[in-house]
C-alpha cells in the first residue's frame, strides 16, 4: 500500500516568516483570519490546524519588538471558536507545560475535544526563562534541566485525569503523587472522544527526542532537508521500542514553507523576493544582534559583518530562544560571508532560510512525495508567509496532484484527529477502551 502523507497548517505570524508589509497580509488577531486559514486547510483535507503560543511579547533593546507579531490570542479559545465553523479539521493548541497546571489544562483540552467531536491536540512546550516567568506567580524558578521532567510528568498526569472516568461513564477519584505534582480529587468531564487528545512535541535536544519517543503522538521538527530529515526520522523512530511503541505510533512532521510558480525558474525568483522581504535591512540587523548580543544599529546591513565578538551574557533580546554557542555561530557566519563575499543582510538571508519546497505544483508534489518515500518524514506542517491567504494556492494546485498520486486523502476517513493520523485510541492502564 502506498504510504499516505499527513498535512497540517501552521497559522503564520511568528518570527520573520510572515511578511507583514505585503498588502495582502491581514490581521493576526481578527477571527476572520483564523477562520479563513482553517477553512482552507479543511477544504484541502488537512489533518490539523496548528496555533503557536506566546506568553509574553518579545523585547529588543528594552522595547516591544515591533517587527514581531504584537498581540496573540490564547490558543484554546480561538480553536474552540473554530470548532463551530469546521467539521473534520484537527485543532492543535500550543500550551506551555511550565506555566500551567495539569488539572486545569486537562479540563480545557478535554472540553475542546468534546466540543469538536474528537479533534483536539496539544503541542507541549516548556520554558525556563525568568523573563516569561515574570508574568506568573512562580517566576523563573524552573531550572533548564527540569523542564522536560516536569513536561513528561505533566503529560502523564493529564492522561491519568482523562482516564479517571470509568468506561461506563461514571466519575472515579484520582490521585497523583510525583516530583512536580501532588493532586487528588475527581475530574469534571467524561473521557474525551479520542481517549486522549493528540500530543505534539517539538524539542530537538537529546532530552526532547527522548520525551517525544516516550510521550508524543506527533513531532513538529525543524529538520526539513532530506538527509537531515532521514537522520532525525531514524533516530527518533529508533527510540520507540524501549517504550513499547511501534514506528506508526509517532508521526514526524517537519515545518516547511513553499513557493509555487508556473515554472521552476519563476518559483525560484519569487522565493528570492520573499526572502528579501522577510529579511528587510532592519530585520537583518535585529537577527545579527540576536547572535552578537550587542547594539549593532550603527552597522550598514549592506556592509560586512562586525569584527567584534558576541557578548554571551547579554539581555539585549528578551523572550527568544537563546543561541547555544554565539561564538561558534558568529564564526560560521563570518566564514560564509568571507567565502561568498556576502553582506550582513545577504548572510542573514542565506543562514536563516527555512527549508522550502520551491517549484511548479507538479515538482513540489513530487518532492514532498520523495521525502515520504525516503523515510525523511510522515508528513509536513506548512508555514505560509502570508496571513491568512497564504495556503490557498497550495490547496488549489498541489493537493489535487498529491491526490492523483494516491498519496493523500480525497476525503476524511473518520471523525477524529486520531483517525486522520492513523493513531490508535489509547487504552486505560486496566486495559479498558
Amino acid at each position: 500500500m502506498t504510504r499516505q502523507m499527513h498535512l497540517a497548517a501552521h497559522f503564520p505570524g511568528v518570527n520573520s516568516t510572515t511578511i507583514w508589509t505585503d498588502p495582502r497580509s491581514g490581521s493576526q488577531i481578527d477571527f476572520a483570519s483564523f477562520e479563513h486559514l482553517a477553512r482552507t486547510a479543511e477544504r484541502g483535507r488537512f489533518d490539523f490546524f496548528f496555533l503557536a503560543e506566546g506568553l509574553r511579547l518579545r523585547e529588543h533593546k528594552g522595547r516591544i519588538h515591533d517587527l514581531d507579531v504584537v498581540g496573540r490570542p490564547e490558543s484554546i479559545t480561538v480553536l474552540s471558536a473554530l470548532a463551530a465553523v469546521t467539521e473534520h479539521l484537527g485543532l492543535a493548541a500550543t500550551v506551555n507545560a511550565t506555566f500551567n497546571e495539569p488539572y486545569e489544562l486537562a479540563r480545557r483540552l478535554a472540553s475542546l475535544d468534546h466540543l469538536s467531536g474528537g479533534r483536539a491536540a496539544w503541542n507541549v512546550v516548556t520554558s525556563f526563562d525568568a523573563f516569561t516567568g515574570e508574568n506568573f506567580r512562580r517566576g523563573g524558578y524552573l531550572d533548564r534541566a527540569d523542564r522536560y521532567t516536569r513536561a513528561a510528568e505533566f503529560v502523564a498526569t493529564a492522561r491519568e485525569l482523562w482516564d479517571s472516568w470509568a468506561a461506563e461513564g461514571t466519575s472515579r477519584p484520582f490521585s497523583h503523587q510525583g516530583q512536580h505534582f501532588a493532586i487528588s480529587g475527581q475530574f469534571t468531564l467524561p473521557r474525551p472522544p479520542q481517549g486522549h487528545p493528540v500530543v505534539i512535541q517539538a524539542g530537538d535536544s537529546g532530552e526532547g527526542r527522548e520525551f517525544a519517543a516516550s510521550s508524543a503522538d506527533v513531532v513538529f521538527t525543524r529538520h526539513g532537508g532530506l538527509e537531515a530529515g532521514r537522520a532525525f526520522y531514524a533516530d527518533v523512530k529508533g527510540r520507540l521500542a524501549k517504550y513499547g511503541r511501534k514506528p506508526e505510533d509517532l508521526k514526524i512532521m517537519p515545518g516547511v514553507t513553499f513557493v509555487l510558480g508556473d515554472s521552476d525558474a519563476e518559483a525560484q525568483e519569487k522565493a528570492a523576493e520573499i526572502r528579501r522581504s522577510q529579511v528587510s535591512p532592519q530585520n537583518a540587523i535585529v537577527a545579527l544582534e540576536q547572535i552578537w548580543g550587542r547594539d549593532l544599529s550603527a552597522y550598514d546591513p549592506d556592509g560586512p559583518l562586525p569584527d567584534i565578538d558576541p557578548d554571551p551574557g547579554s539581555t539585549l533580546v528578551q523572550g527568544r530562544v537563546k543561541v547555544g554557542d554565539p561564538f561558534a555561530v558568529a564564526a560560521r557566519w563570518r566564514a560564509l560571508s568571507e567565502a561568498k563575499g556576502l553582506s550582513i543582510r545577504q548572510t542573514v538571508i542565506e543562514t536563516t532560510a527555512r527549508q522550502s519546497f520551491i517549484g511548479t505544483p507538479g515538482s513540489v508534489a513530487a518532492r514532498l512525495d520523495e521525502f515520504i518515500r525516503a523515510d525523511a518524514a510522515d508528513g509536513f506542517i506548512l508555514v505560509p508567509h502570508l496571513t491568512p491567504g497564504g495556503l490557498d494556492d497550495f490547496v488549489d494546485h498541489v493537493v489535487p496532484l498529491l491526490q492523483e498520486r494516491g498519496v493523500f486523502r480525497s476525503e476524511y476517513s473518520g471523525p477524529t484527529l486520531r483517525s486522520h493520523l492513523g493513531l490508535r485510541t489509547p487504552v486505560r492502564k486496566d486495559g479498558s477502551p
